[in-house]
């Protein structure tokens, strides 16, 4: 949204959208979580590709194990990429205990984790979450992130925030500390905390451009409507 003045039908959308959302926030942006999910299951395939020369023929069979577990997650059948993704294939939760101690059984902790939000289970999404082990630039953002959207599902929203700002501050990509810095703004402002949420969106503005961008673009709407000017 290139235009500065803000039609004030839109601002109250805007507000109204805040304080009372329609959805919860990690599953408005589920889009993006997949998009990125889609990206790590690319890169890690190939690491696994690499990885399975030189390790204990475990992790090729786990890779080889979760692929249809994979494909039952990609069309978000979660219970069955957990329990039973069929063909005789195992589901994240067994490979994870059946490949313990490899790449590809602790990275279906991270896989488990997510079904059980989306299934809204967060006790057990967050106990998975919390015992996966994050490598690389993207993942330790994302378990951070998920953390955040599954402790503010259970209303723990000072945890929630907390772990918003530390994934907004985590890793090399901008792309994901943009859209937790975004978020820590959204959560701060629905808390009625207009400091925060004012400085939120104002990082979010300097430190993450994206002239392309409708999401940075309309962000302005939000710095002004709690006072910061345009």
């Amino acid at each position: 949204m290139a235009k500065r003045k803000v039609d004030q039908t839109e601002i109250i959308e805007e507000i109204q959208e805040v304080q009372a959302p329609s959805q919860p926030f990690w599953e408005k942006y589920q889009n993006y979580l997949v998009y990125v999910i889609g990206a790590i299951a690319v890169l890690a395939a190939a690491w696994w590709g690499y990885k399975s020369l030189v390790v204990a023929p475990k992790q090729q069979e786990a890779v080889t194990a979760m692929w249809q577990a994979q494909r039952q997650f990609e069309s978000d059948s979660f219970n069955l990429a957990l329990n039973n993704p069929g063909g005789g294939a195992d589901g994240f939760l067994t490979i994870v205990d059946k490949y313990s101690g490899t790449p590809a059984g602790n990275l279906a902790k991270y896989y488990a984790g997510i079904c059980y939000l989306n299934m809204g289970d967060f006790d057990n999404a967050q106990k998975y979450m919390e015992e996966f082990s994050p490598e690389g630039d993207l993942l330790p953002t994302l378990k951070k992130g998920l953390l955040g959207d599954i402790a503010s599902e259970k209303k723990d929203f000072g945890k929630a925030l907390d772990l918003y700002e530390s994934a907004s501050n985590t890793g090399n990509s901008d792309l994901l500390k943009a859209y937790y810095c975004k978020k820590l703004a959204m959560l701060n402002e629905f808390q009625g905390n207009k400091e925060a949420a004012l400085k939120a969106y104002k990082r979010y503005k300097t430190e993450f451009p994206n002239q392309n961008s409708n999401e940075w673009q309309q962000v302005d709407k939000y710095i002004y409507r709690l006072g910061g000017g345009q």
